[in-house]
């Protein structure tokens, strides 16, 4: 069971450091709030870090975890502690500016030390904090500051910082499943991608020699083999900077905001993953709008607040449109009915009935819990079926090259007798 280092504040305001073993990060948090600790920071353990502390080394920074780009971008490691830590001293009752302080002073890394501090100044200079994360879109993203937004709008930023800290744990756990549940199969296309090459460059040309000194005419899957093995040899360096170019010009063109809306849009569209994504906006629009009701905040200043945490900008123009209907005095659940593909029938109807019995924000986080749980349920089951998916499409890949190869063997043999 993975081994985990903690730091954490205490009931009496004490910092605490341990460690604890827990089959995983969200299981190491529940325990130390069971111990009636609040988190601050959490990291496993490993080999190296080990051997680190021995040498004296520092083991709160997050050394080859980081995954910082060109140095200058800040992980998500170090913004989930950052939120976590900053969400447990507000709860202690510290000032936000004071809490920035500590934040930027207590930095793993200068990166952090400085963006920390530049939050604080703008903080102290009387912009919000959400205004002041807004200021830098690399490191705390749209979702994030909206979030951010509504706690500090239903005064519970605290509470929101919280959840924002457990979505990101959750979030990596789930990309930790993923990757490990495609490691094996990657392994393998890679080895089949490098088998290929070496098929189309060496051996294929030396194959073709053997049959045009009989005169034999190549079956027509071997011919295609063939001439994919001399475009290979004549022209692959052309390719590859081809396809290095074309894949450039996508991801530019998707990151500007018509390609945006096209790219959000397909994924929509697609089979398995359209519904997962609409699933989990619905339900974090659920959550956010739920606990801002419950704090008292206005129904369609909630909303507003609420629609810029789904993420998706096709779904927020939808619910967009639905808040104006609310506006001109029309009910919620009615108003979000034209949001067919993010409000399900059943839930429009939760809505309807929770808005005529006056517990609309307790139905809404129920919404959003029994949805996290059913997405749950679907990501591991979509997890569990990738790995057997790729191995299939691998071996009926591999499989055509062999029988392309073993075609004119038959072939040969035949015009030899």
């Amino acid at each position: 069971m993975p081994l985990f280092e903690y730091k954490a504040l205490q009931g009496d305001g004490a910092v605490a450091q341990g460690q604890l073993e827990a089959a995983g990060r969200s299981e190491a948090f529940r325990a130390m709030e069971g111990l009636g600790l609040r988190p601050i920071s959490l990291a496993e353990k490993s080999a190296g870090s080990a051997a680190a502390q021995k040498n004296g080394a520092k083991t709160e920074k997050p050394g080859g975890l980081s995954m910082r780009i060109g140095g200058e971008k800040i992980s998500g490691r170090i913004l989930e502690n950052f939120t976590r830590l900053l969400s447990s001293l507000l709860a202690a009752g510290v000032p936000l500016s004071r809490a920035l302080t500590i934040l930027h002073k207590e930095a793993s890394t200068p990166v952090a030390a400085a963006k920390w501090k530049e939050i604080h100044g703008l903080v102290i200079d009387g912009m919000s904090l959400a205004d002041a994360m807004a200021k830098s879109p690399d490191t705390f993203p749209r979702v994030y500051t909206a979030m951010v937004q509504a706690g500090e709008t239903g005064g519970f930023l605290d509470l929101v910082l919280a959840q924002i800290a457990d979505f990101q744990s959750r979030e990596k756990e789930l990309r930790s499943k993923v990757m490990t549940a495609m490691l094996y199969p990657m392994i393998l296309l890679v080895l089949a991608m490098g088998v290929v090459v070496f098929l189309l460059t060496y051996f294929i040309p030396k194959f073709q020699l053997v049959f045009s000194g009989f005169g034999a005419a190549l079956p027509a899957l071997t011919q295609v083999i063939v001439g994919v093995s001399d475009v290979v040899r004549s022209y692959g360096l052309f390719v590859v900077v081809g396809i290095m170019v074309l894949a450039l010009l996508a991801r530019n063109w998707f990151t500007s905001e018509k390609g945006r809306r096209m790219w959000e849009g397909i994924i929509l569209k697609s089979p398995v993953v359209g519904p997962l994504v609409a699933q989990f906006a619905m339900a974090r629009f659920c959550r956010m709008l739920g606990t801002l009701l419950n704090a008292g905040v206005p129904l369609v200043q909630a909303l507003n607040v609420a629609r810029k945490s789904i993420g998706n900008q096709i779904l927020v123009d939808a619910v967009s449109s639905s808040i104006e209907r609310v506006q001109a005095g029309g009910q919620l659940g009615q108003s979000l009915a034209e949001c067919r593909g993010l409000f399900p029938g059943s839930v429009l109807e939760m809505i309807s009935v929770a808005e005529e019995s006056g517990r609309l924000d307790q139905e809404l986080i129920r919404i959003s819990n029994v949805t996290e749980g059913d997405l749950d349920r679907q990501m591991k089951t979509a997890v569990a079926l990738a790995e057997p998916l790729m191995l299939f499409f691998i071996a009926g890949f591999i499989g055509t090259i062999f029988i392309g190869m073993v075609m004119p063997i038959f072939t040969l043999q035949q015009h030899i007798k």
